[in-house]
């Protein structure tokens, strides 16, 4: 291909991975606001509410490796319009769930729903393949720019999703789950259809890179790849840790407004707020990272999360300003260091393994935070809201380092 006809495939992929991100976002941001609270109701345990989300979160980290696998031999459509089917079958099997009352089909389901999780995801790696590495970021930022759309509705639909699982006889807070599949489904055919040719298979074609029959596990691969580049670890853990920290304490603060007696739109908003944070900044979050380099949006990224948690550590329970500033900077803080570190991971992983790196990053990413989800609701059952803010702090600390280890390892880069 030519550079005119390079830069009409990466435009063309990044507007299909766009429109695919804003729709299939619904189906992901959706139930944020409500399934800690479903997940309460089936259990009887506020100890037990952050289950749910943690075990999609646990789902999206299998689902990120599992995905990366496949988009290794078949490209980044296959792997993108997988993990969105699967995530809608997750969505309706927590619909199931509610109307049994089941914990166990609810983890299931969440569980599942997880591969859409992946699968956003990774659409910000695609939009990388085919990107100058002067302008990367802001092609991955424009990509988690458009989860924007359908997140910060998605969560505002929590209160017309009720009232439609109130018309077809199941609980109200099954309601955002069944428009959520709906959305995902959508979403896969857009992908299906319109994202061709694969950027992937097509930046492999334009290296000349012949794709042989891969050895070892895709796991100790990537092991490979970070040991050669050590900038690329630290990348890997600063993503970890910002999402760890993220997932903490969004899962948990909804329970937190409900013991103050805040409502459930209320709730909603709080949490559009903070996916606003999350997404709609994207692009200038882009622009600074590739003019100021990927370590030091990643230090901003650490300072940024830490405010975020100074202001939720100071929220009275219900609804208060400071949870509204708090939630909304941990989304920004969570931006600035998820698009800083994967733009690192972008441009340092080698064409070869590039999936490889990508799903363990993912992967690690998504362990990491479940483990902080479920850690996050034994702290708040025991000890309450300002314990978790203090135990995410100590998190944050991970993304802090992340910047400092990445800058002094800037210049020990291996070509890719």
């Amino acid at each position: 291909m030519s550079a005119p006809d390079l830069e009409a495939v990466q435009r063309r992929t990044v507007r299909v991975l766009v429109v695919g991100q804003a729709i299939g976002a619904v189906g992901i941001t959706i139930g944020v606001a409500t399934a800690s609270l479903l997940a309460r109701d089936i259990s009887g345990s506020d100890t037990q509410a952050g289950l749910a989300q943690t075990t999609q979160v646990l789902g999206a980290a299998v689902a990120s490796y599992l995905l990366a696998r496949a988009m290794s031999h078949r490209g980044r459509r296959f792997g993108q319009v997988t993990g969105l089917l699967v995530g809608a079958a997750g969505a309706l099997l927590a619909v199931v769930a509610g109307v049994v009352e089941s914990m166990a089909l609810l983890l299931v389901g969440a569980a599942m729903l997880g591969s859409t999780t992946a699968a956003n995801a990774g659409a910000r790696y695609a939009a990388t393949d085919l990107a100058p590495e002067a302008t990367r970021a802001r092609s991955l930022a424009t990509v988690v720019w458009a989860t924007t759309i359908g997140a910060v509705l998605g969560p505002n639909l929590t209160g017309p999703a009720g009232t439609l699982a109130d018309a077809l006889g199941i609980p109200p807070l099954t309601g955002p789950f069944l428009l959520g599949s709906i959305a995902m489904v959508v979403a896969a055919g857009v992908i299906a259809v319109f994202l061709r040719p694969d950027p992937l298979l097509t930046a492999r074609a334009v290296a000349g890179a012949v794709v042989h029959q891969p050895t070892g596990t895709s796991w100790g691969r990537a092991v490979v790849a970070v040991r050669r580049q050590p900038a690329l670890g630290a990348a890997i853990g600063g993503i970890a840790s910002a999402h760890a920290v993220m997932i903490a304490v969004m899962i948990m603060t909804p329970l937190h407004m409900e013991h103050g007696g805040a409502e459930l739109r209320v709730i909603g908003f709080v949490i559009s707020v903070h996916v606003l944070g999350m997404f709609a900044f994207s692009p200038l979050v882009g622009l600074a990272t590739d003019r100021i380099g990927r370590p030091a949006m990643l230090l901003v990224g650490a300072g940024v999360l830490l405010a975020s948690l100074l202001l939720c550590a100071r929220s009275p329970e219900g609804s208060s300003w400071e949870i509204f500033a708090g939630l909304f900077l941990l989304g920004l803080g969570w931006s600035c260091a998820t698009v800083a570190g994967s733009t690192l991971v972008a441009d340092l992983a080698p064409l070869d393994v590039r999936t490889d790196v990508q799903g363990a990053s993912d992967m690690t990413m998504g362990l990491t935070a479940a483990a902080a989800g479920a850690v996050a609701g034994v702290v708040v059952g025991e000890w309450g809201y300002p314990a978790l803010t203090a135990f995410a702090a100590a998190l944050a600390c991970g993304v802090l380092a992340a910047g400092v280890v990445s800058g002094r390892r800037a210049g020990e880069r291996v070509p890719v």
